[in-house]
């Protein structure tokens, strides 16, 4: 079934996927068949017009985290390193000149859009420039150049945190729209998650187990009135749930955690591959199921199981997953689906 998934891909995708399977699968790329694919994908729409807004010192555009009233949705540091890193772009003078400005960019920039103010990690629960940061270079696959040692801490003790309390209500406390998280707590958020699926320093069976333990405890559904119950932390503005994780997040459902409106069951690809990645296949049921679903959707190597486009689509701080240039024809979104379900299954076997 992977041979047929990989002979498809290789034969109909565009540069960046066959640049990952033949990386990232296959493992036989050669540097020059590197150089060649990657100056191929430098000359798309997207990573050309990310070029056109590199500033002097290698960052990109004029905003942090996302589109802002002086950025758009890819120029912008946070979206256009995910993105370029996604695209197979390491190694590159642009997203190695991005690199290089988030670590040589003081956190209290006004680049980073807070007014001056550090909003430390280390200090708030499931927030902080630097965790973020630390996610964006960890997804671009710099992490063994740039030191997120303290972040990746950090996420250990969050996602901890959840197996030695009973709920969220412990680390929170009422507030006048919402709860607030207790200063000083500690509590998981995507950017966490993120920065696992992507490192590996991290990884003792230990730690896996603990990971998976979390999950199961984020996972309850039992008690409804916990996961309805908003928590933020208050720093200008609310922290939402596309943020932090609560009671009630699944694998099956959308960044918001609801079931779609159509009741079409779909995948969240995002969500079923960072887990894989995590190795937490072998402990988590649902896990599995997920995956058992994605696969019976597979027919001749091409998967066409029902999925949640926009987290495909919208690239972005909470998504973005299509490296294929454009969805103009249908073999194009076949190919982003396809090399995403074959992401996971070769996580899931290793």
């Amino acid at each position: 079934m992977k041979k047929k998934m990989i002979d498809f891909l290789l034969a109909q995708a565009s540069a960046s996927i066959r640049l990952r399977v033949r990386r990232d699968i296959l493992r036989d790329l050669t540097p020059a068949e590197e150089t060649a694919l990657q100056t191929e994908i430098l000359g798309e729409k997207i990573p050309r017009h990310i070029a056109d807004h590199r500033q002097p010192n290698g960052w990109i555009g004029l905003g942090f985290h996302g589109s802002s009233k002086r950025a758009g949705q890819y120029d912008n540091q946070e979206t256009a390193v995910k993105y370029m890193g996604e695209k197979g772009l390491r190694g590159t003078p642009l997203l190695n000149g991005a690199i290089d400005a988030f670590m040589s960019t003081p956190l209290t920039d006004p680049i980073y859009e807070t007014g001056g103010r550090l909003y430390s990690e280390f200090e708030i629960p499931a927030f902080g420039q630097g965790i973020i940061r630390a996610a964006c270079v960890a997804r671009a696959g710099y992490a063994g150049e740039a030191d997120i040692a303290p972040q990746v801490q950090v996420a250990l003790e969050s996602f901890r945190r959840v197996t030695e309390v009973d709920s969220i209500l412990d680390v929170s406390r009422p507030g006048k729209a919402c709860r607030l998280f207790n200063a000083g707590e500690r509590w998981p958020c995507r950017y966490h998650l993120e920065i696992f699926a992507f490192t590996n320093s991290w990884r003792t069976p230990g730690n896996i187990a603990m990971l998976a333990d979390a999950f199961t405890c984020l996972m309850r559904a039992d008690r409804p009135e916990i996961a309805q119950t908003p928590v933020a932390c208050w720093v200008g503005h609310a922290v939402g749930p596309l943020w932090y994780m609560n009671e009630g997040w699944s694998v099956s459902t959308g960044a918001t955690n609801l079931p779609a409106p159509d009741g079409v069951r779909r995948v969240n690809f995002e969500k079923v591959e960072w887990l894989c990645r995590c190795g937490l296949y072998p402990y988590l049921p649902v896990l599995r199921e997920e995956v058992e679903f994605i696969t019976a959707h597979i027919r001749d190597g091409v998967c066409s199981v029902p999925f949640y486009e926009n987290e495909f689509r919208g690239w972005g701080p909470y998504a973005g997953l299509q490296l294929e240039p454009d969805w103009r024809r249908s073999v194009r979104r076949d190919c982003d689906v396809t090399f995403r379900t074959l992401t996971i299954l070769q996580n899931v076997g290793e």
